[in-house]
């Protein structure tokens, strides 16, 4: 997501700030929250993020939630809704950078503010809290490509087709992989971010007998373990985020080598703060701010540390055990796994 990295001209900052100025600030506010995966673990635990932080806020009066399975087109209708019903901000989790831009764009010429969060749009009107997805890749491929002694084969298991972060994962993977020419991509994959469909793929490549020596995946990842196991195949490194089951995995697997990146779906709780600052007149300098990931290798005492450190048996297996964002998150741990926003 390096090419996100972008500051806006001096004076479309200056008559963004007049138009801040002349914005009532409220007592409460409605927001809008707009998402089109579900049955994802990290995308359940953004939305819960998303409740907990606008109820701890006390600025939020309800929330007007879509959340559905669906693509651009019928996030376009669901954000027209979210327009018609009068909301002051909507989050949104983009289904691919272009898809809703026409929508975004009447929001905000509406006054409404929009927050693009886990992934980037190309309106730019919108603002943009992501976690760094281009470096989320490049830090698990790299430590994969150097844990293998740099040459080898790998599995290389993405996200979904067209969306932003899966985009941006994909130049990190690339710009890792153009460090070791040695390694091969021999079998890729879009896992579409779920659990049963990765696993199955990763079943299905196992059953070829074809070898492996490494395994990155774009977030589905205990799953891809337990076929391992299943499938009494020799364990091969494997990269992954921060889920709670694949962090539990990393501490507890015998045998097992991996590294798992930090990608919170606690950047849910973050954009309401940020759309809440900016209702109250106090934007970023910056349409895009972006979150840094860090990596936890079983291989380090480091990374065995901050393992250890994040176990949380009370977290769903594909729940993120980094629950919060300092600066950005206030409410507890009870509070995000109670996921209740306001009025509920």
């Amino acid at each position: 997501m390096g090419s996100m990295r972008r500051t806006y001209q001096t004076a479309a900052m200056s008559a963004l700030a007049i138009g801040l100025a002349g914005m009532a600030v409220a007592d409460t506010y409605t927001i809008g929250i707009s998402n089109t995966v579900q049955g994802n673990g990290w995308r359940e635990e953004m939305v819960c993020a998303m409740k907990a932080q606008a109820l701890v806020s006390g600025k939020v009066e309800s929330l007007n939630i879509a959340h559905r399975n669906t693509d651009a087109a019928g996030q376009l209708e669901d954000i027209r809704n979210l327009i018609e019903a009068g909301v002051d901000a909507i989050v949104v989790n983009p289904a691919n950078p272009e898809g809703i831009n026409s929508a975004i764009k009447e929001a905000t010429d509406k006054g409404i503010v929009v927050v693009a969060v886990d992934q980037a749009v190309t309106e730019p009107s919108a603002y943009v809290l992501s976690n760094d997805q281009e470096e989320y890749a490049y830090l698990g491929a790299k430590w994969l490509f150097e844990q293998i002694g740099g040459q080898g084969d790998v599995v290389y298991m993405r996200g979904a087709a067209g969306a932003s972060a899966d985009d941006d994962r994909d130049k990190g993977f690339n710009r890792a992989l153009e460090e070791f020419p040695d390694v091969k991509i021999v079998h890729e994959v879009f896992t579409g971010w779920q659990q049963d469909q990765g696993k199955q793929q990763i079943l299905d490549f196992l059953a070829t007998g074809i070898p492996v020596d490494g395994v990155w995946t774009s977030g589905i990842d205990n799953v891809i373990v337990d076929a391992f196991v299943e499938s009494d195949v020799p364990l091969v490194p494997i990269v992954g985020a921060d889920n709670a089951g694949f962090v539990g995995q990393l501490s507890s697997v015998e045998g097992l080598e991996g590294a798992a990146v930090t990608n919170p779906g606690s950047v849910g709780g973050a954009g309401v703060t940020l759309a809440l600052r900016i209702l109250e007149g106090q934007p970023p300098e910056d349409r895009t701010v972006l979150v840094a990931p860090d990596l936890w290798a079983n291989t380090t005492e480091d990374g065995r540390q901050k393992i250890e450190a994040g176990q949380n048996p009370n977290l769903d297996p594909e729940w993120p055990v980094s629950v919060s964002i300092p600066d950005w998150t206030t409410y507890t741990m009870d509070e995000i796994i109670a996921c209740k926003g306001p009025g509920e």
